[in-house]
Order: structure tokens, then C-alpha cells, then sequence
């Protein structure tokens, strides 16, 4: 079990894979690559050899598709400009509360008063204000309407509290989007970004890696996606996002790297960017592992969710501990 594990949450690009093209569930949607895989396999058996990267881009593709085609050598050449220039990247997107940073640090300091923290997210109005919303909602259902921080901290504790600020922080980064493209995609992208958080957490313990780390790698990883959706929008206008495995690999690998890059630039622990760099690598540490797992079973999920054909299939060779994961992302459990 655990060698069929690591070779499933290994699995990385394949360049010049060929996928065959099939229909979502939806009829008016475009063709995305099938997933294939066999139905009823045993959960030791060896996984289909898929690009599952490559699947999920061409859907992302699909739901964003115009007239037309955008020019692809120099989308990826102002976005390799932008990996030299990360501080040009950042600002295509809203920056993380620039308190973030410091209740990060502070959370990790066993010792920190609920005081303390209460004191420093107090800072930032507006987190404050998303934090009470947050926390009376039907997600965490308290008995009660919470209207302090004091309150919240009350009902989630230290680990609830820093994992609902990350997500609060998060959201508007990827979510909160003015360009065409960038618009029609984010709603995708943050709900894979949440699904990767919960996921990396979960399979965090079982690899020796910090669960928290794991979990903010997985809302920070989209980052430099979305940066590259502006740029798409900003280069190529109404025209379609190209669809080519070459383009695919090329978009995806540099935003990856922009991630990376930006986290440093916004002071995030540096085992997170680090681990976003190193994801899918053959010797990555147990933090990238975690979150190269997290991330392929969001994307699983996502994918079996929005009826890809043959998901399913994959989906049912999961071993029982990456089955207990993926099906936790589909009930929204912690």
C-alpha cells in the first residue's frame, strides 16, 4: 500500500502524453482529456498512467474557452519575465493582510496568549470583520452568534484560528478577480485551493510534516496560476487560452515557480515555498510530499465532482487512507 502511495502522489508531468479527448457530464461544455482508469480495481493495483495535471488544466481550459486561440510563445515569455520579476508578479493580485505574516509566527509560538492574538488580528478591520463572518456560519454552526475575536478564538482555538485566518486571507487573493479569463477560472481555482489545504493537512501527520505548513502551502500554490490567467488576460484579450500539452506544461511549471517566489516575497513560513518548489520532485521532503498528495487528490476530486469521464474510475483505485482524504473533500470535514 504505502509503495502504490508514493508512486500515485509522485506522478508528475508526463511531456508529450497523449490524452484522448471527451465530454464533461455537461453537454454544452468543451472536451476536456478522459481520465482513464478500471472501474472496480483493486486499491493495490497499480494506478492508470494519466497526466492528472494536464486533465485538469484542459478543464479549467474548457470553461474558459472563446473564439480564436492567444499567442502562445509570448504568453510564456512574459510570464518566464515574470518569474524574474516576482515583485511585478505580486502585484497582478491582492496581497496577503500584511499581518498575516505575524499572527503566523505568533501561532507557532506555543506560548502566545489568546490575548496576544486577539490583539494582533484586531489590527487589520477588515479581517476582523471576515473572521466573525466566518466563523457564524453554517460551517462551524455555533450555538451562539459570535461578535469578538475573543469569541472566536473561544470556539475554534489556536489551530481553528490560524487555519480560518489563512483561508480568509486567502480567498480575495484568487478569488477576487477583474480580467476576463481570471474571472471565469478563479471560482475553480479557490475551490481547489481550499480542497489542497484540507487535503495536504490530512496526509501532513503520516509523512512527518507540519499539518498548518502543509495546509498553507496548499491555499498558496494557486497564487502564481492566477497571476498567469491575468497575464493571459492582459496579452491575449477575448482570444481562447490555449489548449496544447506544450503550452500546458509550460504554464503550469512557471507558475508553480511564481508561487514559490511571491510566498517569500510575502514573508510566508520558508519551509512553504520551499515545499511548493519542490512539489512532484522525486527526492522532495515530507512537507512537498504532502503537498504534491493534496494537491492530486483536490484535483481528483474536483475533476469526479464536475463528471470528467473516467474520474470515478481512478477515484475507485485509491488505497483506504487516500480514500478517507478524498472522500473528506467531497463532505467538506476537516
Amino acid at each position: 500500500m504505502k509503495n502504490w502511495f508514493t508512486r500515485w502522489l509522485g506522478g508528475s508531468f508526463r511531456p508529450g502524453q497523449a490524452a484522448s479527448p471527451v465530454q464533461p457530464a455537461s453537454a454544452s461544455a468543451p472536451a476536456a482529456p478522459a481520465v482513464t482508469g478500471e472501474a472496480g480495481a483493486q486499491p493495490d493495483a497499480a494506478p492508470p498512467a494519466i497526466d492528472l495535471d494536464l486533465v485538469y488544466y484542459r478543464w479549467l481550459a474548457g470553461a474558459a474557452s472563446h473564439a480564436g486561440e492567444a499567442p502562445e510563445q509570448l504568453i510564456l515569455d512574459e510570464l518566464e519575465r515574470l518569474v524574474r520579476q516576482p515583485e511585478a508578479a505580486a502585484g497582478l493580485v491582492p496581497r496577503v493582510p500584511a499581518v498575516i505574516p505575524q499572527l503566523l509566527r505568533s501561532l507557532r509560538d506555543e506560548g502566545v496568549s489568546a490575548t496576544d492574538l486577539a490583539r494582533q488580528v484586531s489590527q487589520d478591520v477588515t479581517l476582523v470583520a471576515e473572521v466573525i463572518r466566518e466563523v457564524n456560519s453554517p460551517y462551524y454552526r455555533p450555538t451562539a452568534p459570535v461578535r469578538t475575536i475573543e469569541g472566536a478564538l473561544m470556539l475554534l482555538g489556536q489551530n481553528g484560528l490560524r487555519m480560518l485566518l489563512a483561508r480568509v486571507a486567502f480567498r480575495p487573493v484568487i478569488s477576487a478577480q477583474t480580467g476576463r479569463l481570471a474571472r471565469q477560472v478563479a471560482p475553480q481555482l479557490w475551490a481547489q485551493s481550499e480542497q489542497c489545504a484540507l487535503a495536504a493537512g490530512m496526509a501532513a501527520p503520516a509523512l512527518g510534516a507540519d499539518p498548518f505548513e502543509a495546509y498553507l502551502a496548499g491555499l498558496m500554490q494557486n497564487v502564481g496560476l492566477i497571476v498567469a490567467f491575468r497575464l493571459v488576460d492582459q496579452v491575449a484579450g477575448a482570444s481562447a487560452l490555449p489548449r496544447s500539452d506544450a503550452f500546458a506544461h509550460g504554464l503550469l511549471g512557471s507558475a508553480r515557480t511564481l508561487s514559490a517566489r511571491i510566498a517569500y516575497l510575502w514573508e510566508l513560513p520558508p519551509p512553504v515555498a520551499a515545499a511548493i518548489m519542490q512539489a512532484g520532485q522525486p527526492d522532495a521532503l515530507a512537507l512537498a510530499r504532502a503537498l504534491h498528495g493534496g494537491d492530486r487528490l483536490a484535483k481528483l476530486r474536483m475533476l469526479v465532482d464536475n463528471g470528467i469521464e473516467g474520474a470515478a474510475a481512478l477515484a475507485a483505485t485509491l488505497g483506504a487512507e487516500q480514500r478517507q482524504i478524498f472522500d473528506k473533500l467531497r463532505s467538506g470535514d476537516d
